[in-house]
């Protein structure tokens, strides 16, 4: 088998991935702070010119929080670096993410297939930033609100997938208990529901219950994602309290995806599915 691993062997290889790229976001900061100060501009200025308060370009500059591609790239031409911002936009991304992700992350930007199957949570590529932040909210160990406000922009970035040209296929299977979990309270999870219907309605995207009294599940060995890159490389993805498998022998990942069109086939339709998320939003 050919796999990017991260398991318990590999924790301290993990703990350095995140401290190489906070190190990243910080030496970032610091050559947005040199090149401001460098124009002759206030923070005020430079946030009122990019649409955030002058805390937040501190936050950028100070490494506490990462700043999205375009913020970069805007930044880039108010101070006038000639690129010397932009030249940091691909190792600024990939650090918003845990290390365990950042592979995860890149590979969903080439896909032009995804097949998710979801046993626990809404998959990060359906949540409302109000879903997200109340998954957030309940980690354990707790995390700081920066890194809270990290996730968050990162999950969001994460959802241009559903606006990219050529538009990839997107398949997402979900167990019923999922949609019935309260996380966050009545009005996190309406509005949760709600987004999925809309989601549920694009061309590319097919949405699916696993509704708990099926009597079969092929997926019964927990959640996996199958991607499939523009050049035809299928690749299974496995994720687990903060580690990740990344597969790419095809035997696993034909196997992967064969398994996932079992488990479509024993799931509600996807029209079915969307009445299913219909009701269940009328019981709240």
């Amino acid at each position: 088998m050919t796999a990017e691993d991260i398991g318990p062997e590999a924790e301290g290889g993990a703990r350095a991935a995140d401290k190489a790229g906070q190190d990243v976001v910080i030496a970032f900061g610091q050559s947005l702070k040199t090149l401001r100060v460098r124009a002759g501009m206030q923070r005020e200025e430079l946030g009122r010119r990019l649409g955030y308060s002058a805390s937040t370009i501190a936050s950028f500059e100070q490494g506490r929080r990462i700043p999205p591609p375009r913020a970069i790239d805007r930044a880039d031409k108010e101070l006038g670096a000639d690129n010397l911002l932009v030249v940091w936009k691909d190792q600024v991304e990939k650090a918003q993410y845990p290390a365990f992700f950042q592979g995860m992350a890149q590979l969903e930007k080439q896909a032009i297939e995804l097949l998710v199957y979801d046993t626990h949570v809404v998959n990060g590529l359906l949540q409302t930033e109000e879903y997200m932040r109340a998954l957030l909210a309940m980690r354990r160990p707790s995390l700081d609100q920066e890194t809270i406000e990290q996730r968050v922009a990162a999950r969001m970035a994460r959802q241009d997938i559903f606006d990219r040209r050529p538009t990839p296929l997107l398949s997402f299977v979900t167990d019923e208990a999922v949609l019935r979990h309260r996380y966050g309270g009545r009005q996190v999870v309406r509005g949760q529901l709600e987004h999925l219907l809309l989601l549920g309605q694009r061309r590319n995207v097919e949405l699916q219950v696993m509704p708990t009294d099926c009597e079969d599940n092929a997926g019964v060995n927990g959640p996996f994602t199958v991607i499939t890159r523009k050049d035809g490389k299928k690749y299974l993805y496995v994720e687990a309290l903060n580690t990740s498998t990344l597969a790419t022998d095809p035997e696993q990942t034909v196997l992967a995806a064969a398994r996932y069109g079992i488990i479509r086939s024993q799931a509600l339709s996807p029209r079915e599915s969307l009445a299913f998320i219909e009701k269940l939003l009328g019981e709240l």
